[in-house]
């Protein structure tokens, strides 16, 4: 009858509370609300990992403009005198492609001409049916390997990548902390149930004081006594109250309705904590070595990205430093009858050329790279750094985890003797063999050691949940 009572929450505001309907909602309002509830809610509505995913989305769209880089090129040209001695002109369209290879492009073109060109403009004659050129560049030196267009696209698949670890990041996060809620939640509402059950010992008391003071079986002070243990009960539980619903105001951060708006969790929602699945002992969970948990860490991933991404940058920064050698060849052609441009104009003509050029001091370009490999050694310690940080994070999990279970095994063991000291001291108060103040010491001692009990399932329930976030458990965290 005593873990039966019902004590309300405040009362969350209208607005607060998200529409009845939806399914996601229904599942989180029919008690007793359940971690799985809320990691699934918090997995599909949690903004920062909507965010993650829009940043994720954003990155992709930056890979999707590098490649735009070796886009197909149309490019048309008109040239016509309108007044004048000479009336020639001509019409041309040239496609342009470029290619990863040897930073080569390749490029075709047609052009027609008509009228006459004065002698210095001659190249502009075409025959009859006007010409057709195609031809290609390559780079020989600089820009051979890598440019500053591959380099972007490589780059921004890298960066794409990182941006998808980091939704994975945010998810753990998120759900890591979605759990830390719900568990001190339900631990806020065992407390609660404690402290109820304490006060209503003590009213029930109060009732059989003042009719034995009445009949003179008892001295009026033990009344007052027990006047002032009631109110250092409603004390308690009025602190353990306002726990509950701080609790619960936390919790609603991460439980929210398929559009987002907070659902503030009810005192009936709450589950019992006893009948909850039981942790896995940390002597289980230490059986998986601690680098394999590491190397599976999104920010170390992250961090062999940044990696990779330094060295494309060092090495475009060391092509900025070569010479740059250019190769080109071209064939061009004329068809038709032979126009104004003369009979130079009825052969296929094949022209190659080099183009060489070289900055002498190139201290902007060393300067670049100096900074490159400056920043790929940042990259390499901070990896370092982390890396050794997870390791002493899962480390210290690991403890916590151990010693809550230790500490919930002797927190039990000690509820169970509380409670029998408590039944003792009872039966001899009612004998008239003991001092009223003495049970409710006992009492009082039995209350603190459930709460005790009680906070050390929380910890070791927090323990699992960071253990289960260390260690990319994505089914413990609803991320399957």
């Amino acid at each position: 009858m005593l873990l039966a009572l019902a004590i309300p929450a405040a009362p969350a505001l209208a607005q607060d509370i998200a529409p009845v309907g939806d399914p996601l909602e229904v599942a989180l309002t029919t008690g007793p609300l359940l971690p799985e509830e809320v990691l699934r809610s918090s997995a599909l509505t949690f903004p920062a990992i909507l965010e993650a995913f829009e940043r994720e989305a954003a990155a992709r769209s930056d890979q999707l403009s590098a490649d735009g880089a070796f886009d197909l090129m149309l490019k048309g040209e008109y040239y016509d005198r309108l007044t004048g001695f000479y009336s020639g002109g001509f019409g041309k369209i040239e496609a342009r492609q470029p290619l990863r290879p040897y930073g080569a492009e390749v490029f075709a073109s047609y052009r027609l001409s008509d009228g006459t060109f004065p002698t210095y403009e001659n190249e502009f004659n075409t025959n009859g049916l006007g010409e057709i050129k195609v031809g290609a560049l390559f780079s020989l030196l600089r820009n051979r390997d890598i440019d500053s267009r591959r380099f972007a696209i490589e780059d921004t698949r890298l960066a794409a990548s990182q941006a998808r670890l980091d939704v994975m990041l945010v998810q753990l996060n998120v759900q890591l902390e979605a759990l830390r809620a719900y568990w001190r939640w339900v631990a806020a509402g065992e407390e609660v149930r404690v402290y109820e059950e304490l006060l209503e010992i003590a009213e029930a008391r109060q009732v059989g004081l003042a009719r034995e003071v009445r009949e003179g079986a008892r001295p009026a002070i033990a009344l007052t006594e027990n006047e002032r243990n009631l109110l250092s009960r409603r004390t308690l539980l009025e602190q353990a109250r306002r726990d509950l619903d701080i609790a619960a105001n936390s919790l609603s951060f991460y439980l929210r309705g398929s559009d987002g708006r907070l659902i503030v969790p009810t005192r009936e929602m709450l589950p019992d904590m006893a009948r909850m699945k039981a942790i896995a002992p940390a002597e289980q969970l230490a059986a998986t070595p601690v680098s394999a948990v590491i190397m599976k860490r999104p920010e170390l991933q992250t961090f062999r990205l940044a990696i990779e991404r330094a060295n494309n940058r060092i090495a475009l920064r060391r092509n900025d430093l070569a010479p740059s050698l250019t190769a080109s060849v071209e064939v061009s052609r004329d068809f038709g009858p032979i126009g104004p441009g003369d009979a130079s104009f009825d052969s296929t003509d094949t022209v190659v050329g080099l183009t060489f050029t070289v900055p002498l001091q190139r201290r902007e370009a060393r300067g670049r790279l100096q900074r490159a490999e400056a920043e790929l050694r940042e990259t390499e310690l901070r990896q370092r750094r982390i890396a050794d940080q997870i390791a002493t994070e899962v480390g210290n999990i690991l403890v916590t985890l151990d010693a809550a279970g230790k500490l919930t095994e002797l927190a039990r063991a000690e509820v169970q003797q509380a409670n029998r000291m408590v039944e003792a001291e009872r039966t001899r108060f009612r004998l008239g063999a003991a001092d009223f103040f003495l049970v409710n010491l006992r009492e009082e001692d039995a209350a603190n050691a459930r709460i005790r009990a009680i906070r050390a399932e929380r910890d070791g329930r927090l323990a699992e949940a960071s253990y289960n976030a260390a260690t990319m458990n994505l089914t413990a965290l609803g991320l399957e």
